[in-house]
């Protein structure tokens, strides 16, 4: 199990934007889990917070050539270097106080960022990461550029640069496992860069203000203009960098393998929302433990209140009332007491009032959930029903009966649990099936 991370300690950098040229301070705080990461502007009214998510991501035609964020209180732009740096050193959490609305440029390279987070330090937090393991491909082109992810138990990138029509800039291929020690060496350090011929456009039109022959790489037709390439193939590696930074706008970890052809920017954020897409409906047909801090071993009795810390079931679809036995990886029991007040006798048989055998079949399922995902490694945890079978219903369940709901465990491992289930009134049994879940990483 992963946890979420953040700083030790107060850092901070200065130096000016690229674009907008301003003089920026930038200070990096620790923040508390679950907080995610977010941006203070000091230097507006109300120092308004601005926190990276999807939902906060600038139009790339409203601030095109940089990834930005922001809300009615205020924006920060080109923050991809940065994102790119905390998604590498796995920092989920932290404060990040600007005095200006663009990330410094530094020496347009993530290089910067990496070392001043790594000088305050790395700090793990006891509550699970949150990650998202592709599952299907996902592709999209935008004219000459293309993306797709495919599904992968690692974080890869494959890139290839095309200028067709530069006489400099050849096509540059490369592939990368995504992580610290091949990111601090061959990542990071890569600098930003446009055409000789694109910097008055740019200007005239109010961006790379900010930028210079020392944090852009400015090439012409013979080659770099007053500067050296830190790679033969840093522009390749550049465009990596800010598909990684753009990436980690999702929130949290990822695991896949992304080719891209000449993508940039727009074809990047594109991507992520197909990638919250899948994930979305992923999560939807799953039950997923509350919390990821509940210490089973310590109870093997739950009252309403433990059993919602542990399933997502919420009134009127939460048919457990309490467990009174949790044996780890052995066997659970749980009580539904069964009220002509439930909701479904208001229009199963209202005149003879049965309960439905399906919902009983769910509350045997609920328990069997209580078991697999409060124990520790299975917290935070999807389960996910795979086969229901020998299913089969002995006798009517009436308002005022009391159910007693047995689960017992007959093969649970890392990634699969299958499990017997009774149901009784009074003794005897009224239902029971055979489940099998799937438990996978969220």
């Amino acid at each position: 199990m992963e946890y979420q991370k953040t700083i030790k300690r107060e850092v901070e950098l200065q130096g000016t934007g690229l674009h907008t040229g301003e003089e920026v301070r930038i200070r990096f705080k620790p923040a508390p889990p679950d907080s995610g990461i977010n941006f203070q502007r000091i230097d507006l009214p109300g120092k308004p917070f601005i926190s990276v998510s999807l939902n906060n991501i600038i139009d790339i035609n409203k601030s095109p050539r940089r990834t930005s964020v922001g809300n009615r209180e205020g924006e920060v732009h080109t923050i991809e270097h940065l994102m790119a740096v905390l998604s590498v050193l796995n920092i989920d959490n932290l404060f990040i106080e600007i005095d200006g609305s663009e990330v410094p440029g530094m020496d347009g390279s993530a290089f910067p960022f990496l070392q001043v987070l790594e000088e305050a330090g790395i700090e793990e937090q006891n509550i699970q990461r949150k990650s998202f393991q592709i599952r299907e491909p996902i592709w999209l082109n935008e004219g000459e550029a293309s993306i797709v992810i495919l599904p992968s138990q690692a974080f890869k990138i494959s890139y290839l640069l095309s200028y067709d029509h530069h006489p400099y800039l050849k096509p540059q291929y490369l592939n990368f496992v995504v992580e610290r020690d091949i990111f601090v060496k061959e990542i990071a350090p890569a600098r930003t860069f446009c055409l000789e011929e694109e910097v008055e456009i740019l200007r005239n039109q109010g961006m790379g203000l900010g930028a210079n022959y020392d944090n852009t790489i400015v090439v012409g037709e013979r080659g770099v203009l007053k500067n050296r390439l830190r790679f033969e193939d840093e522009f390749a590696r550049h465009k990596v960098l800010d598909l990684i930074g753009d990436l980690y706008l999702l929130g949290y970890a990822l695991k896949g393998y992304v080719i891209a052809i000449k993508s940039g920017h727009p074809l990047n954020i594109r991507l992520l929302q197909k990638i919250e897409q899948q994930r979305a409906r992923f999560m939807e047909g799953a039950i997923k433990s509350v919390s990821t801090n509940f210490e089973w071993d310590k109870k093997n009795y739950l009252d309403i209140n433990d059993i919602q810390k542990i399933l997502p079931h919420r009134y009127p679809f939460l048919f457990v009332d309490k467990i009174v036995e949790l044996e780890e990886d052995k066997r659970a029991v749980g009580i539904k007491n069964v009220s002509i007040d439930d909701y479904f006798f208001q229009g199963h048989f209202p005149g003879r009032p049965v309960m439905p055998g399906v919902l009983i079949v769910e509350a045997m399922a609920q328990v069997a959930g209580v078991l697999m995902l409060s124990k520790k490694e299975n917290q935070g945890k999807l389960a996910y029903f795979m086969s229901i079978d020998n299913v089969k219903f002995r006798r009517t369940v009436l308002p005022g009966d009391q159910l007693r709901l047995e689960v017992e465990v007959v093969r649970l491992k890392s990634k699969t649990g299958q499990v017997h289930t009774k149901a009784y009134v009074d003794s005897k049994v009224v239902a029971e099936a055979d489940l099998m879940f799937a438990l996978v990483e969220a």
